[in-house]
């Protein structure tokens, strides 16, 4: 069996080695084409030589084709994963520190609130330049698998006016399936699910054991474990509202609602420091900085470190391989998938990009009738849905009043600035961000003469609520192990494709 997977954005070391090893892990897929791409060269090619000596003590004879030229790489591709982020480090820090001065206190800012809406502005016009360069040049039932964030804007745009059949792909349904189990003192296997709504909104609407509903114990038995009720107060306390438990950490949730990062003296109530996911402020800066830092200096030890092992013990969960697999061997795979609604959840509306469970096999990708969500958990994702919407038509056509609008309706900005300092944090966020903004080139030049008038709304230094220092190499080697996990949790941040 041979046709061929091409990831743009290869340079992310612990992803693309991962998402290589489940693919490599299929019997059927020993013989695959593989090509890689990304506009850093000098990441390219460290990733290319750890993966294809992964490739060789398995002992496979692919040969990765390693390109910085993307149209050579995607060249007759059957399948196309992608998983960049435009605007890299620097960009990032932009989308966390200028929030900072107007107060909001984010842990994240990839997928919503200031961070995420200003990241998609960047990602889609870069994703339809991509979806261009597949439609001209990739085999003709190309499909597009996206993990790059945020992941309902992109795979909205893409689907809406990329004209690439796109799915968007993420981890978090696992991720929470494990903790309910855990809770529950089950292996993962023995806890049926069903969860549905948007990317980092999606709700575990049933949860049973044998047949025995849990959703309704759910409550008391997070609030009773040792550790979650700790790390996890805030989906605890969305799940004490609202009824359902939430896919999304701890920090990644807080930053998507109203409630619990408004007032910086009460985010330290909600949150806890022992790991950035649960809250810490501009946490993933943190790590993805620490993580590209140590994967610099550290890389000849990678390479001196024991190979991948291509064994079915050993792949991953992500849903990629998974779907490749069954769509080609016609293996069935249940997962949970971003797709255009379409009336999948009757009451969110048809255009979104929903989350849901799906099933994949020969004859293709097919999404059940969920129904109705629960009136609260599709308020909480119908509010996000209109800031989705307001970013994407505005990153299209470079609408800076509707990105402005997005800004407004983002539930933590809007609950945290008003009008007034909204049209200025957006005017600073497009200065800052002109360099891979094109699409907003007159309005950044309007942006401009206002902040240089002088008669702006006072602003003030603020690190945030929960902010930690990033570490040095040094301070970092002291505990390589920890280092090297520290660099995979960074790297699904996909900040190595920079444009």
């Amino acid at each position: 069996m041979s046709f061929k997977v091409a990831f743009i954005g290869a340079g992310s070391i612990g992803f693309t080695r991962g998402i290589l090893r489940d693919l490599l892990t299929v019997s059927e897929f020993r013989d695959i084409e593989v090509a890689f791409t990304d506009i850093s060269e000098h990441n390219l090619d460290m990733v290319t030589e750890l993966c294809q000596r992964d490739i060789t003590e398995n002992g496979l004879s692919i040969v990765i084709q390693s390109t910085m030229d993307r149209r050579q790489a995607l060249q007759d591709a059957k399948y196309v994963i992608c998983t960049i982020r435009v605007g890299g480090l620097e960009a990032f820090r932009t989308d966390v520190d200028i929030p900072l001065k107007y107060g909001i206190d984010q842990c994240v800012g990839d997928t919503l609130c200031a961070g995420g809406i200003m990241y998609g502005q960047r990602g889609i016009p870069e994703m339809l330049n991509i979806c261009q360069d597949i439609r001209e040049v990739c085999a003709p039932d190309v499909l597009l698998l996206n993990y790059s964030n945020p992941m309902a804007m992109l795979t909205w745009a893409c689907n809406q006016y990329g004209g690439v059949r796109t799915i968007g792909l993420c981890h978090g349904v696992q991720h929470g399936h494990h903790q309910i189990a855990e809770v529950y003192g089950l292996k993962k296997q023995e806890v049926d699910i069903v969860c549905a709504g948007i990317n980092h909104q999606t709700w575990y609407i049933q949860a049973s054991h044998q047949g025995k509903d849990l959703t309704a114990g759910l409550l008391e038995a997070f609030e009773r474990h040792p550790e979650y009720s700790r790390t996890e107060k805030v989906r605890i306390d969305m799940l004490r509202r609202f009824g359902y438990y939430s896919t999304e950490s701890n920090g990644h949730l807080s930053e998507y609602v109203p409630w619990y990062r408004k007032r910086a003296e009460e985010i330290t109530e909600w949150i806890d420091l022992s790991s950035w996911i649960n809250g810490e402020t501009g946490g993933y800066l943190r790590v993805c900085t620490e993580g590209r830092n140590w994967f610099e200096t550290d890389f000849p030890n990678w390479m001196q470190d024991p190979a991948m092992e291509y064994t079915p013990e050993h792949r991953g969960e992500e849903h990629g391989s998974y779907i490749i697999e069954g769509l080609e061997t016609g293996r069935v795979y249940r997962g949970h998938f971003n797709v255009v609604n379409e009336g999948i959840i009757a009451n969110l509306p048809n255009d979104a990009i929903i989350e849901a469970p799906g099933y994949v096999d020969r004859n293709g990708i097919s999404m059940p009738h969920v129904g109705n969500l629960p009136l609260g958990p599709a308020a909480v994702c119908g509010v996000s849905i209109s800031v989705q919407r307001l970013a994407v038509e505005a990153a299209v056509h470079g609408d800076d009043k509707l990105l402005r609008q997005a800004f407004m309706m983002d539930p933590l900005v809007g609950a945290v600035c008003n009008p007034k300092e909204i049209w200025q944090l957006v005017d600073e966020m497009l200065v800052a961000g002109e360099a891979w903004l094109p699409q907003y080139a007159v309005s950044i030049i309007e942006a401009k003469a206002r902040l240089i008038s002088g008669n702006l709304i006072p602003t003030r230094p603020y690190e945030g609520a929960a902010r930690l220092k990033v570490k040095t190499v040094e301070e970092m080697q002291l505990d390589r192990e920890k280092a090297n996990k520290n660099a995979g949790e960074s790297d699904k941040g996909k900040d190595r494709e920079k444009v």
